[in-house]
């Protein structure tokens, strides 16, 4: 009998040593192969496939996305309960952390964006004073400032009214990003990856990065660019002469006028006066939004007027200004008529 016990013991000891020696070697497998063994489960299929045409179709699965053992044993677990809902999304849980994945390649967009207003965290979104106090936070807050985030405003803070004081229901969610790469980038749309060109000829270099669009949150799905419309504003009755970058209709998602249309309503900055026609990236920059090297790119060092642009009398000097950069006229400043321009001729 003691042979028999024996050898039941060890068969027993076998067996567990192989359950414990599959899960590393399962998490091994799912690191290695590149994504094929994610697409093994079919439910993944769609995403793969999408990935292997996408400008990211050179790195691993595991270089994005979290593959730990524990992560591995949840999503084979849950595939094997049938727990897999019907559209495979990233949970906010692994967007957020995401962004500091795409700083690993993307280190000069990731330092621009940390240093600008869009990385902007939920606790400075929800939870200042300034701000609450004028207007009631709503569900719509989300749609910029939380399009990631599974549930509604009175999930991300509390109370719901101007009074507060205002606090977040979830206080781990506090320094994450509120507006994250997710929000405007989409990791798995088609294109082909960036290449340095043999010779640069501005006329044909690319304008509207493949990845760029609006995730939105209702439907869990990235909107490209190029298919969001661009609107038509008007100052009083007079319709506006828009800039036909079609990058800005990403803007104009968040910064939006009212109903109404009419242009500097609402959150809008669409420039009017000097600046009418022309794009919001022509002095924001794409991640940082800084605008202290805009006014270089397009005007001499002085102005037909002789003096120099950057030290004239608007917001872009002085954010105190009267004289808003966005929506300066000539005649704001020279309020007996505008002068001619040096070399002009009256007829």
């Amino acid at each position: 009998m003691k042979p028999l016990r024996f050898r039941w013991i060890w068969a027993g000891a076998a067996l567990v040593a192989c359950g414990l020696l599959a899960v590393p070697a399962s998490d091994l497998y799912y690191k290695s192969s590149r994504g094929r063994g994610c697409a093994s489960c079919h439910e993944i299929q769609a995403q793969f496939d999408s990935w292997r045409s996408s400008t990211h179709r050179s790195l691993n699965c595991t270089d994005c996305h979290a593959s730990t053992t524990m992560t591995n044993v949840q999503r084979i677990s849950a595939h094997f309960s049938s727990g897999i809902p019907e559209q495979i999304r990233l949970p906010a849980g692994e967007v957020f952390p995401m962004a500091e994945r795409c700083g690993a390649c993307h280190r000069q967009e990731f330092a621009q964006w940390r240093s600008g207003a869009h990385s902007m965290t939920f606790a400075r979104a929800f939870t200042t004073p300034d701000h609450n106090k004028k207007r009631l936070l709503i569900d719509d807050c989300l749609r910029c400032h939380g399009m990631h985030f599974d549930g509604w405003i009175g999930d991300m803070v509390q109370p719901l009214d101007t009074k507060g004081p205002w606090k977040l229901v979830n206080p781990a969610l506090a320094n994450q990003p509120a507006i994250p790469c997710l929000a405007c980038h989409a990791m798995h749309r088609e294109g082909q990856p960036l290449v340095k060109p043999a010779q640069r000829v501005p006329a044909q270099e690319e304008v509207m990065r493949p990845s760029l669009g609006l995730f939105d949150r209702r439907s869990g799905e990235n909107i490209r660019a190029a298919a969001l419309p661009m609107p038509v504003l008007f100052e009083g009755e007079r319709r506006i002469r828009m800039s036909p970058d079609q990058r800005q209709s990403l803007c104009y998602q968040c910064h939006a006028p009212l109903a109404s249309a009419q242009a500097g309503s609402g959150d809008d900055r669409t420039p009017l006066g000097i600046h009418e026609g022309i794009s919001c990236l022509s002095c924001h920059q794409k991640h940082s939004q800084n605008t202290r090297q805009s006014c270089g790119g397009c005007h001499p060092r002085l102005s037909n007027c002789g003096l120099d642009v950057e030290k004239m009398d608007t917001t872009f000097m002085n954010p105190k200004s009267a004289h808003n950069i966005h929506t300066a006229k000539c005649i704001d400043c020279h309020t007996k008529g505008v002068p001619k321009k040096k070399g002009e001729r009256t007829l």
